[in-house]
């Protein structure tokens, strides 16, 4: 991963679209790699569509990042109990 970006979710391409949506609407960018698309423009299939998305902010955002997310993810564990 480059210098001064972290990564704050891998999972599935749904949940992490969700979330790049989250982090802009909270003003913190973010960058998003499908890697099934990723592996599909390199001319080859890694894994089935759908499987996965990384979620990488920049490093000064990652604090702000991960407390916003570990919120979202309280939240979602608590409405689905």
């Amino acid at each position: 991963m480059a210098d001064g970006i972290k990564l704050v979710f891998t999972g599935s391409k749904v949940e992490g679209l969700f979330i790049k949506e989250l982090l802009k609407e909270n003003n913190i960018g973010c960058i998003a790699k499908d890697a099934f698309q990723s592996s599909v423009q390199a001319g080859w299939a890694d894994g089935l569509p759908g499987d996965s998305m990384q979620v990488s902010v920049e490093e000064e955002f990652f604090d702000a990042a991960s407390a916003l997310l570990k919120e979202y993810f309280s939240q979602r564990d608590e409405k689905s109990s």
